[in-house]
């Protein structure tokens, strides 16, 4: 993938979640799809405040519904001065993942783009069965945007595990940061180390072992780098022993990433459980913007 063929960015329309909009705008620099903003408006809540006051007017919701359709062209306009890209606009009604989840439908070879703090989104994304299954229904690419955008991304940390899903990863990530500074990141936890120590196997041997193991996980990093077709002077590699979301959590930080990259991966059962912890962990605990990458 060279660039994403389309970008949409939901909000809803608080400050923290122009942050997304305004970060889409950016990305969208420097591809040829075309950008779009969405706020999903939520009525039914509304239809029971009318049946319970009596003051309020019967076209309630039909006024809320022209209120966001404004507030969506100013930001529209905001992101045209701002960035020279001009934004189409419009109003969804409906459950905000059953809308997400439908949309992501036509954005193949596209992007969402969403915020991580604000009146609603937020809390799909933070209580964690909902992430998960917003995570596990959609069919497209996921930029959860964290950070207020200054510039486009320079450092990108992409967690790999050599699955057919890290390739996409690395490939979305040359799409979305073409400029960046790249690390490859494979945390290994070697096979059977647990049941080495418990047999009580020398230290030695099992060092030996941990050797034997970050070498083969370099040689695949070497290997993943080189397909990606990208630069030694560009790309990082580094093979750490130790568990994945606290390798991700702290190599975020030493090498001041302004943005992680995450495979989607999906081929097995365990594969959706194992990654879906790890995801749900990384959106969580790390301050960067997210990428889930489909």
């Amino acid at each position: 993938m060279d660039s994403f063929k389309r970008i949409l960015a939901v909000t809803d329309l608080s400050t923290p979640a122009r942050h997304a909009a305004q970060r889409a705008a950016l990305v969208s620099l420097g591809t040829p799809g075309d950008l779009e903003l969405l706020h999903v408006a939520q009525l039914a809540p509304l239809a029971r405040m009318r049946r319970l006051i009596s003051t309020v007017t019967s076209n309630f919701e039909q006024e809320v519904l022209e209120a966001a359709e404004r507030k969506l062209g100013e930001i529209a306009a905001a992101l045209e001065a701002q960035y020279g890209v001009k934004p189409s606009f419009r109003v969804n009604q409906g459950s905000l993942l059953s809308e997400l989840t439908r949309e992501s439908d036509s954005l193949k070879d596209g992007l969402l783009v969403c915020g991580a703090r604000g009146e609603s989104v937020v809390r799909h994304f933070v209580m964690g069965s909902t992430a998960l299954r917003l995570l596990n229904s959609v069919s497209c690419s996921i930029l959860v945007v964290k950070q207020l955008p200054h510039e486009p991304y320079r450092k990108v940390l992409i967690p790999v595990d050599f699955s057919p899903s890290s390739r996409r990863a690395v490939e979305q990530a040359k799409g979305i940061a073409p400029n960046s500074v790249f690390t490859l990141l494979h945390a290994f936890e070697a096979p059977f180390e647990g049941h080495l120590r418990y047999a009580s196997v020398d230290e030695s041997t099992i060092q030996h072992y941990l050797v034997a193991a970050r070498n083969d996980a370099q040689q695949k990093l070497r290997e993943l780098r080189d397909e990606a077709g990208l630069s030694t002077e560009r790309c990082k590699l580094l093979a750490v022993h130790g568990n994945p979301v606290l390798s991700i959590t702290q190599h975020e930080v030493e090498l001041d990433a302004d943005l992680i990259v995450i495979g989607k991966h999906g081929e097995s059962l365990l594969e959706d459980v194992i990654l879906g912890s790890v995801t749900k962990h990384v959106l969580t605990e790390c301050r960067c913007d997210v990428l889930v990458a489909v």
